[in-house]
């Protein structure tokens, strides 16, 4: 199905809905949390939500890699920016997401800090081949998806022995924070969550055993699902199923991509180039144990944290304020009114909005 089609008049899409108001029982509740970005932008563009019975409701999960992020380190990348005269390479989405005082990067580069719009590591590197006499310090943002290509071209950098680049390793992990939402007391009085769509592009490198856990460890159903509307509408079909029969296992409605074991090239190449951080601040989540990737110290020279010494570490007060939101029941985004979009900007549902169900029940 092409993304322009209209989903109210296609026949597959028609189907899948009745079969989901069908298989509803009247006396249950199905909070569904997505946990990816194509899945969230096909929710809103195709008004998924107003097509499914008042019973299932589709909770927008943290799928916004660079809006997790804390306050504290967007302020440490527009010092960065600002005061080490260095070329900072983010993504698009990097440029609008604020810090403490709501300042952002965007902001900075107005003011003359050199920010450069850059989503692959590739081209960065590559910039600092071309201009050897400059440090370039690329934003590594992205969850399991993204790490791979941040991997090859730190391997590439090593080999090339090119030292003006570097990398502030900012990769955050998927089924950390899935386990956090439904271990965390505090989250889970508030949010009771049904079941979770587990994320496309993801699980194409993780593959389907690190679910597993989840659905064995908590009761909680999780179903991958594709990145497409009729893929997101089957995979709510399967997750009504599961609840229905009170069962909670982990199942792939994204088979002709996702494999139970993922790329394992690409988890060879994350493997050699990172390792799991003990924990990390999420904006609004707090500390989230074995949720980010640091660089292994074998990459420390092309480490632009250790390089710059930065402050406003994930461990410091500031970040850890981040947390502090959560007790008030604060936005952090949603699909409608995202962080990390440029103003103007065509693709409102480029940034996700887990913290809505946060206000919602408090």
């Amino acid at each position: 199905m092409k993304r322009t089609d209209d989903i109210h008049h296609h026949a597959l899409a028609r189907g899948l809905c009745a079969r989901i108001h069908d298989a509803v029982e009247l006396r249950r509740r199905y909070r569904l949390m997505s946990f990816c970005r194509s899945q969230t932008r096909a929710i809103a563009r195709h008004g998924l939500a107003a097509l499914l019975p008042p019973q299932v409701e589709l909770i927008y999960g943290p799928c916004c890699p660079e809006c997790v992020l804390p306050a504290s380190l967007i302020d440490g990348m527009i010092d960065l920016a600002r005061h080490h005269n260095v070329t900072l390479c983010v993504s698009d989405a990097m440029l609008c997401v604020p810090g403490t005082s709501r300042a952002n990067l965007l902001d900075a580069r107005a003011a003359g800090a050199d920010i450069v719009s850059l989503d692959a590591p590739g081209d960065a590197l590559a910039l600092a081949r071309a201009n050897p006499q400059r440090e370039i310090v690329y934003v590594a943002t992205g969850f399991e998806t993204a790490a791979p290509a941040t991997a090859d071209a730190l391997m590439r950098a090593r080999a090339l022995a090119c030292s003006n680049f570097s990398v502030l390793c900012h990769h955050v992990l998927t089924p950390a924070a899935m386990r956090h939402l439904v271990a965390d007391d505090a989250i889970g009085e508030r949010t009771p969550l049904n079941g979770f769509l587990a994320p496309s592009h993801v699980s194409e490198v993780i593959g389907v055993s690190p679910y597993r856990s989840i659905s064995r460890d908590f009761v909680k159903p999780v179903v991958i699902a594709g990145p497409e509307a009729t893929d997101v509408l089957q995979a709510v079909l399967m997750l009504v199923g599961q609840i229905n029969e009170c069962r909670a296992d982990t199942e792939n409605q994204y088979t002709r991509a996702v494999t139970e074991a993922g790329d394992i090239n690409a988890q060879r190449l994350v493997d050699e180039v990172f390792e799991v951080r003990d924990s990390f601040v999420w904006r609004q989540l707090g500390e989230v144990t074995h949720s980010a990737l640091a660089l292994r110290p074998a990459f420390a020279q092309w480490d632009a944290g250790r390089r710059y010494a930065l402050a406003g570490d994930e461990r410091g007060d500031k970040a850890k304020s981040d947390a502090a939101s959560l007790a008030s029941g604060a936005m952090l985004c949603t699909p409608f009114t995202p962080l990390g979009l440029r103003p103007g900007g065509a693709n409102v549902s480029a940034c996700s909005g887990y913290a809505q169900v946060l206000a919602r029940a408090s």
